[in-house]
């Protein structure tokens, strides 16, 4: 066995420091070789002032060990906190959340006993980049950004892993039907890189069905990879039919770090008291250990433990009485999986990873020729709360702005067209977006823009945000109002 490596290791808050202690336990007596360089993040970080939740000398230890074992924290109360998870994954790069979600029938109850899949969630875009704006007294906005590199690093890691670990299906989830541009450009990546790996099948669903299908049929997804947001719901899903929340592990994997913790959450309330399932904290232990290079012993942690569940030792979260032998607490449910440290499951199928395969995943962005980009109108949003909010009161009064043929051709409520030709039912509230363009909606300039926001600040009206409307190579590059 090679020398120590080298890793960050945080307690965290609430039942942290507990499934901690029992993890490194269950690693120490596996033969694990590490050694730790231990870090304080969470609720007493934040109570410091320091809103990231780490300190910066934590980052400091990332950047030299590049492996993060991670307790999950709480966060205080009230708002000037930012999530540290999120900080972290954006900060190093860790673009991929991956999430096994398997089924440890009959010893972990489940209705889906054949369930075996893994979610592949994009982890730095979406609605988790944070940018938020009040824009007016009743509406506020969250700024969905997609990019097209940010989804093909995560589709290909999809392909890549399913390639590497044996998987035949890739499964791509989006609302595409609604957010065209947005999730289309994510389901439209996945089918240009779905052609590399004619060996593996790939499919897309509709996030809402699929969601559903994960709920009522799991054991039809191998591998599913999506967005941001629908990943974070969908994976407590997967890993609640599959047993229980509890049991989850997840991996935060960078072209350079990566974090490993429980899906799960702090449970202060029950800190300290010795009930924790530390079953979570371990999956995303053994899933480091793959990462770094000690598969072996990732296989005999993760034998050890279904050898524990199989005999009937359980946590209280799991206990059950027609199954389970005896009720345990989280240092008790440690010291049975040292136990039987070197067992292997005897109805449930042994842990196995590709020991041979130490190839890198081979992830990479393609470089995309520059398109035509021309600029062919803008959205004025204009926070306006006056004449009973009629919108054809509004209307007639923008149109009376004119920047060399730029004018008015619609103005949407909350995206439905409510002028010219809306329906008086249509509820509107104080946020108009007001689009511009000329008559044969060619190419504009900057300076008619500037031009036309001077004249609506001439007409007495507030403008909040300015989006500029472009065409590349031809095709329109923004959506069309509902109604419109």
């Amino acid at each position: 066995m090679s020398s120590k490596r080298k890793i960050t290791v945080a307690y965290g808050d609430g039942i942290g420091p507990e499934i901690m202690k029992a993890t490194l336990n269950i690693l120490e007596a596996a033969g694990a070789q590490l050694e730790y360089d231990v870090i304080e993040i969470g609720e007493q970080v934040y109570l410091k002032g320091i809103s990231s939740g780490m300190e910066p000398s934590a980052f400091d230890s990332l950047r030299e060990t590049k492996v993060f074992l991670k307790s999950p924290i709480t966060t205080p109360q009230g708002g000037g906190f930012k999530s540290l998870n999120v900080t972290t994954r954006t900060s190093f790069g860790l673009y991929a959340n991956v999430r096994p979600c398997k089924s440890f029938s009959p010893f972990i109850q489940t209705h889906f006993p054949e369930t075996d899949m893994v979610i592949i969630r994009e982890n730095e875009e979406d609605l988790y980049a944070g940018i938020e704006h009040r824009q007016t007294q009743e509406v506020v906005q969250s700024l969905k950004l997609i990019s097209r590199p940010g989804s093909e690093k995560i589709i290909r890691y999809a392909f890549e892993y399913a390639k590497k670990n044996g998987r035949k299906k890739v499964t791509c989830m989006t609302k595409d039907n609604i957010m065209k541009l947005a999730d289309g450009l994510f389901h439209k990546t996945f089918d240009e890189i779905a052609k590399e790996y004619p060996d593996i099948k790939a499919d897309h669903k509709i996030i809402d069905i699929g969601t559903a299908l994960i709920a009522d049929r799991p054991e039809m997804f191998d591998v599913v990879v999506t967005l941001n947001l629908y990943g974070d719901i969908i994976s407590d899903v997967a890993a609640q039919v599959t047993g229980s929340v509890g049991l989850g592990g997840s991996a935060n994997v960078g072209e350079e770090v990566a974090m490993f913790e429980a899906i799960h959450g702090s449970a202060p309330d029950i800190a300290g008291m010795d009930l924790a399932n530390p079953s979570g904290l371990l999956n995303g232990a053994i899933m480091m250990l793959v990462h770094i290079g000690q598969p072996e012993v990732a296989e005999k942690v993760a034998n050890a433990w279904m050898k524990t569940l199989e005999d009937g030792i359980h946590t209280g979260d799991i206990y059950q009485e027609e199954l389970s032998t005896k009720k345990v607490g989280t240092q008790e449910f440690a010291a049975a999986v040292i136990e039987r440290m070197g067992q292997k499951p005897e109805k449930m199928t042994p842990a196995s990873f590709n020991t041979e395969d130490t190839e890198p995943m081979n992830i990479f962005v393609t470089d995309k020729p520059n398109q035509d980009k021309k600029l062919i109108g803008v959205d004025v949003f204009v926070d306006w709360n006056e004449s009973g909010r009629d919108p054809q009161v509004l209307g007639e009064t923008l149109r009376k702005a004119n920047a060399a043929g730029l004018q008015l051709t619609l103005i949407t409520n909350r995206g439905i067209k409510v002028f010219p030709g809306g329906m008086k039912e249509s509820f509107c509230t104080d946020h108009w977006r007001c689009r511009f363009q000329n008559a044969e909606q060619s190419e504009i300039s900057p300076a008619q823009i500037l031009d036309l926001l001077k004249q609506i600040g001439d007409l007495g009206l507030e403008f909040i945000q300015v989006a500029n409307l472009y065409s590349f190579d031809g095709v329109r590059g923004y959506s069309l109002a509902q109604g419109e």
